[in-house]
């Protein structure tokens, strides 16, 4: 029974590994086709290109390294700033007991259920009347604003695991809340800030429909609206060029990764011994 287990237990790997592969190998090699089709017989193409990632430089009508700028602009304002706000309130919610503090985190839970689109329409005529409207600044404040309930419930429950007693130590050796907040509780949350930063600088990548609402003109546009340009023609889909282009908008999200992936395990160990 024990090897049966152990089996099916690869088997199940192999195809959950499978599933996530496959499609990244396929875009790939769509990028590499010759022509605008995304359907082929063979995954491999029988003759390779690289025609369609010079385009995306080249091509006046698609400016996509100005697209990665705005992208790059808007998910560095909204990573920079659900970290700062998230570690604050989580913090305060963790470690203070005050009124207020249940229906807060309530108040969070609550609003993680509602779908981001109910809310487009009031969000327009508030970015539309404060003057943010077709801005970087605007569309960040709204992913920063998306972001923090779900960021602020996720953070404290970490900070929860991380034992008050180091706290107490430190407040009895005459230290303040703010020096145990930066020595102590910041090195040990390290993986969980690593990967607010990873959701929150990932999010603005991901999403079309509030770049499309907010953002009206072309030359502001996110990668996510600006590749659907290419496929959004009824005659001139440029589908293999659209596959070149979400291949590279992998390579800053994999460069963030691995920029934070040493914290992942650091934070583990840091900030437990008294200095």
């Amino acid at each position: 029974m024990q090897g049966l287990q152990t089996v099916l237990i690869h088997v199940v790997l192999i195809c959950a590994f499978l599933f996530a592969v496959i499609p990244i190998v396929y875009i790939l090699m769509s990028s590499l086709r010759v022509g605008n089709s995304l359907y082929s017989s063979t995954l491999i193409p029988r003759q390779f290109t690289f025609q369609h990632y010079a385009s995306l430089f080249t091509d006046p009508r698609y400016p996509f390294l100005q697209w990665t700028k705005n992208t790059l602009k808007v998910s560095t304002m909204t990573a920079t700033a659900t970290v700062i706000l998230t570690t604050m309130c989580a913090y305060v919610f963790s470690r203070f007991r005050f009124w207020g503090r249940k229906y807060g985190l309530m108040a969070f839970m609550i609003i993680q259920m509602f779908p981001g689109s109910m809310s487009m329409v009031a969000l327009y005529v508030l970015l539309n009347l404060v003057g943010l409207l077709d801005t970087h600044v605007g569309l960040a404040l709204i992913y920063i604003g998306g972001g923090v309930p779900f960021s602020t419930w996720l953070l404290k429950g970490y900070l929860d695991s991380i034992d008050v007693s180091l706290d107490e130590a430190a407040l009895v050796d005459g230290a303040t809340r703010g020096q145990i907040f930066r020595k102590i509780t910041l090195p040990l949350a390290r993986p969980i800030l690593a990967a607010v930063s990873l959701f929150s600088f990932i999010g603005p990548f991901n999403d079309y429909l509030l770049a499309r609402i907010v953002i009206t003109s072309s030359h502001k546009n996110t990668l996510a609206v600006g590749l659907h340009s290419f496929i959004a023609g009824n005659y001139d889909q440029r589908w293999t060029q659209f596959a070149a282009g979400a291949v590279l908008v992998s390579i800053p999200i994999l460069l963030v990764f691995f920029f934070l992936e040493k914290n992942f395990i650091s934070g583990l160990t840091a900030g437990a011994t008294k200095a």
